[in-house]
């Protein structure tokens, strides 16, 4: 067998375009030095690579990278989906993030650089075949996320969050090094889907203390990036101090990192025997500590913060019935998972871009209350906000949201997991106490609370309309964001 491994750079072009954004912006913040044009070429770069995706996949599934049966770079219908996404989430932190950068404290020219090595992140994790890739991919999305946390200059709170950060990450990538290190100790292999076969076809692997250790680490480090209990405190911390776009990018793109990443290692190399029952019960905790910590809540970023961390659960939940589902239940429960991901960012995006509307330029997110009647003064954008806290809530007529419960609670069913699809609607119904109560806090009458006099930004009321937009149109079509998450 040859050791010469085949390129496909029609497969690689989503990460070729993602990488030239990052370059691109270099060039114009330095021979230009000037921020719409820094802007404008980040937001470019990431629309060529949202397209550059979709187009790649309708050719089919590509690969790259390989030796023998074995490739590091498979790019389908998922990558594509989440390649798409990343970009567009880049897209709209960047509308977002106009009067953060209009301030001065927050140099434009790294922050677009920053965001689009992210993105490049995101691009290859989507598609990633092996263990180092996967790794590397969600370092390269994760990394410039602790340098944007604390980038923005005097902000005491932001450098916190961002030490905050980034010693939890050292530890959980450490974990996951360590894991994959392990497992190869154990297989001789590092190709997800080879992992697979081996560790099917030789069941007295799993016999071995070193393969459980292994699977025990790399599941554990991962789960540190979907912000999974108990391996969550770092999020309320960083999100509340990081700056509102920064705060929106990481509950949106570095959560879906994390369960794609999740996703691949469990769905091709990892024995759904033995992740399963674990996947189960971190679900079932994640899902329950959120709720019942976000009820108590009054800043408006912890509430949203701990309300992510329970949408971690729901998001996991589907995965908690792969000891006991067949085949093709376990593919439904694959597809359940990425889907509600899907649904979960482009409502949360739409959140985090009411309360950027609706707060001062370059302010934190506050307490709830200086939210009271925002939504009487700004009609618009408080009804924007009020449809995505409703679709997290999964109650009409935000039918994502309403739709990605569904899905969820289905695959629980199809998977002889009544037990969790039961903790799922408790759950569900518990979260309805607080998204409600924060929707109707944006139409209660001010009363005492004097409101802080803002005016909401241009571009910003675009992304939250945009945002908006495609959650409606996603909740009218969730089948087909359901075959493509199978894909």
């Amino acid at each position: 067998m040859s050791v010469a491994q085949t390129v496909d750079s029609v497969a690689l072009l989503p990460a070729y375009l993602a990488a030239g954004t990052a370059v691109l912006v270099l060039l114009v913040d330095l021979l230009l030095a000037r921020p719409v044009a820094t802007v404008a070429a980040a937001a470019t770069g990431a629309v060529a690579t949202a397209v550059g995706a979709a187009a790649v996949s309708v050719g089919g599934e590509r690969r790259t990278f390989c030796v023998g049966a074995d490739c590091s770079y498979v790019f389908g219908g998922r990558a594509a989906l989440v390649a798409a996404l990343v970009a567009l989430l880049v897209l709209g932190v960047l509308a977002l993030s106009g009067p953060l950068l209009r301030d001065g404290r927050t140099p434009v020219g790294e922050f677009c650089f920053l965001l689009a090595c992210s993105m490049t992140g995101g691009v290859v994790l989507g598609a990633a075949g092996d263990l180092i890739t996967l790794i590397v991919a969600v370092e390269t999305l994760t990394l410039p996320l602790y340098i944007l946390v604390g980038l923005r200059r005097g902000s005491l709170a932001g450098a916190e969050a961002a030490v905050t950060f980034f010693v939890v990450s050292v530890v959980a990538t450490t974990l996951t090094l360590l894991g994959a290190a392990l497992l190869y100790a154990a297989t001789g292999g590092l190709h997800l889907e080879r992992l697979g076969v081996l560790l099917a076809d030789r069941s007295e692997l799993l016999d071995l203390p070193l393969t459980t250790v292994a699977v025990t680490l790399v599941v554990s480090g991962l789960a540190f990036k979907v912000a999974a209990v108990p391996f969550h405190a770092w999020a309320p911390a960083t999100y509340d101090g990081a700056p509102l776009p920064v705060a929106a990018y990481l509950s949106t793109a570095s959560k879906l990192g994390g369960v794609v990443a999740l996703l691949a290692v469990v769905q091709h190399a990892l024995p759904p025997g033995v992740t399963g029952p674990v996947l189960a019960l971190v679900a079932a905790l994640t899902m329950t500590v959120g709720n019942l910590v976000a009820l108590r809540q009054r800043r408006t970023v912890r509430l949203l913060a701990w309300s992510s961390v329970a949408q971690a659960g729901y998001i996991l939940a589907p995965l908690g019935a792969l000891a006991l589902a067949d085949a093709d239940a376990r593919a439904g429960a694959y597809a359940a998972a990425l889907a509600y991901a899907v649904f979960f960012v482009l409502l949360e995006l739409a959140a985090f871009a009411g309360v950027v509307a609706l707060r001062p330029a370059g302010a934190d997110g506050g307490r709830l209350d200086d939210l009271r009647g925002a939504a009487r003064r700004h009609p618009w954008v408080g009804a924007g906000l009020a449809f995505a806290l409703v679709g997290l809530a999964g109650l009409p007529p935000a039918l994502a949201g309403l739709f990605a419960k569904v899905t969820v609670v289905r695959s629980l069913l199809g998977g002889d997991a009544g037990w969790l699809a039961l903790l799922v609607a408790l759950n569900a119904v518990v979260g309805l106490a607080y998204y409600l109560r924060f929707a109707a806090l944006l139409y209660a009458p001010a009363g005492d609370v004097t409101p802080a006099a803002v005016r909401p930004a241009r571009v910003v009321a675009v992304a939250l309309a945009v945002a908006t937009a495609l959650a409606v149109i996603v909740g009218f079509a969730p089948q087909l964001v359901l075959d493509l998450a199978g894909g």
